[in-house]
């Protein structure tokens, strides 16, 4: 029973992108990173990483975006091999272009800050947020666990096409990518010039270690199989895994004060995803009472809102190691029902784009990130934002 609701855990995991609307976005062809295979460096199936490059031109020449795409975790053979099948598990099941919105788009209006800096994609085909390093191969399954090695593989390429020049430089990513990028935000640091100004974007990848409806922390038991199916140990901050759990040093709230590069962080306090998947999970509602509740905030009862702002406080009391008056650090936390801001056109940078303080995420990280203005903000509790595009689920 407990391996049966880890994996429906997981195949919901799968499940967590954000469509970006075709209307405000452009399309970018793959990237196959052929050499990246006689290292080792490869997907799931053995194909090879893959990313999506826009190149920068004019003032954004030696200027880098480099984002992490998000789509969960799987946490041992059975789920890796259906993963193995899908775009989130090989090279050769994904389509040749992407969109590029928000953060990523390619026109001033859209993303002043950032439209022409080279902006790259990387595809995420490990399923353990870039963190797996098992040199054994079982012939049986064919799976590689070698995340850590394609994100070095990755970055080592883009040295090589130009970003050893960088001056300016962002690792960013969403949800499962935005954990990433905070697991290897020193790190990506680390490989650049030390003249390169570095900062990291985390969007919708602070996940708690919550407990559900039934006051279990299935979570917590679902990254312990990631950790240990991936072999992701070796690939966590030291600072963290010598004092707790491997496991519970996949939890943003347990090495975020061990971070030394500048962070932003953008979420939800009532991130879509974790209220459906780790608050309120189908195994935990056996009769769906929260059913609809989880399509659509707006139609929770009252006593779903009581646990859903519960949840909200907890999420805030997490914050903890990352909040600081040091400015080096910013956050956009609002009181949306969403998951992941950054990508999607509606919610970086459009006139009616959620707001805190006056600012849209767009605004607030540009500010951010060029020194222009400390941005620290957390929105007041639902349903007192009226600009949030509360996302509703069919």
């Amino acid at each position: 029973m407990i391996e049966k609701a880890r994996q429906l855990l997981c195949m919901a995991l799968m499940c967590c992108l954000i469509s970006i609307p075709e209307t405000f976005g452009f399309y970018v062809d793959i990237t196959y990173l052929e050499s990246a295979v006689e290292k080792g460096a490869v997907c799931l199936d053995g194909s090879p990483p893959a990313y999506h490059w826009d190149m920068g031109y004019d003032t954004g020449m030696n200027n880098w975006l480099v984002h992490i795409e998000g789509g969960g975790w799987c946490n041992n053979v059975t789920t890796c091999l259906d993963r193995s099948n899908t775009r989130l598990g090989s090279s050769k099941k994904m389509v040749e272009q992407v969109a590029f919105s928000g953060i990523l788009h390619n026109e001033p209006q859209y993303n002043p800050d950032f439209y022409n800096w080279n902006k790259i994609k990387v595809r995420y085909c490990d399923g353990g947020s870039f963190t797996g390093d098992v040199e054994k191969v079982n012939s049986k399954t064919n799976l590689h666990f070698r995340g850590a090695r394609i994100f070095r593989a990755v970055i080592e390429d883009l040295l090589a096409k130009g970003m050893s020049n960088a001056e300016n430089a962002i690792l960013s990513g969403c949800s499962a990518g935005g954990l990433a990028s905070i697991l290897h935000c020193d790190k990506f640091k680390s490989l650049l010039p030390k003249s390169t100004k570095v900062k990291c974007l985390v969007d919708a990848g602070y996940f708690i270690n919550s407990q559900d409806l039934s006051g279990t922390r299935r979570l917590e038991a679902f990254y312990e199989d990631v950790v240990n199916t991936h072999g992701s140990a070796m690939h966590l901050p030291r600072s963290c895994t010598s004092k707790m759990k491997h496991s519970l040093c996949f939890f943003p709230e347990n090495i975020v004060q061990y971070i030394k590069t500048p962070i932003f962080l953008t979420n939800a306090a009532y991130d879509s995803w974790q209220i459906k998947n780790v608050l309120a999970p189908g195994i935990s509602d056996p009769h769906g009472a929260w059913h609809n509740c989880k399509l659509d905030i707006e139609r929770c009862s009252s006593n779903q809102i009581e646990i859903i702002q519960a949840f909200r406080l907890e999420f805030l009391n997490a914050l903890d190691g990352f909040f600081t008056l040091n400015s080096s650090r910013g956050m956009f936390i609002n009181s949306c029902y969403a998951h992941c801001q950054t990508e999607t056109q509606e919610t970086w940078l459009m006139t009616n784009s959620p707001m805190l303080a006056n600012k849209r995420i767009g605004e607030a990280v540009g500010d951010w990130f060029f020194d222009r203005n400390q941005f620290q903000e957390i929105d007041c509790p639902y349903p007192c934002d009226k600009t949030c595009h509360n996302r509703i689920f069919v």
